[in-house]
């Protein structure tokens, strides 16, 4: 039976992908805290992740230039939508610093967990190619 690589450990890169690019928005949130006007933007992780697991993104489709044509519901680092703040500021900023700073330490423990999960598939996966 052959083994293919890239079905055993799709969902864990797509994840890591998503994470990457939450932690990104997480951390542009964090440098605009004291920026008027400005709103945080966050990932639905589930949603994309369900949305991933379905096959809806991703797929086949590969996007070299801004202006291709996407099919309708396509997204590829998942939908980008705008935090409600607990608390509004009178400047127009959305972003609380520490709900930011919860969410991206949270972020980058999930990210770390994926990574030694993998890491753990592949030294089971070496494990079994040696024969040990």
């Amino acid at each position: 039976m052959p083994l293919s690589l890239d079905k055993t450990i799709d969902v864990h890169t797509r994840a890591l992908h998503l994470q990457a690019r939450r932690a990104e928005l997480l951390g542009a949130n964090l440098a605009n805290a004291d920026t008027p006007g400005y709103k945080a933007r966050d990932i639905d992780f589930r949603a994309a992740m369900a949305a991933a697991a379905d096959g809806a993104a991703g797929g086949p489709l590969k996007v070299t230039r801004a202006g291709h044509v996407q099919p309708e519901g396509f997204t590829p680092d998942g939908e980008l939508l705008y935090r409600q703040p607990l608390q509004p500021s009178l400047d127009g900023n959305t972003v609380e610093t520490q709900v930011e700073m919860a969410e991206f330490a949270e972020n980058a423990v999930r990210y770390l967990a994926t990574l030694r999960f993998l890491s753990g598939k592949f030294n089971t996966y070496l494990t079994a190619f040696r024969g040990e």
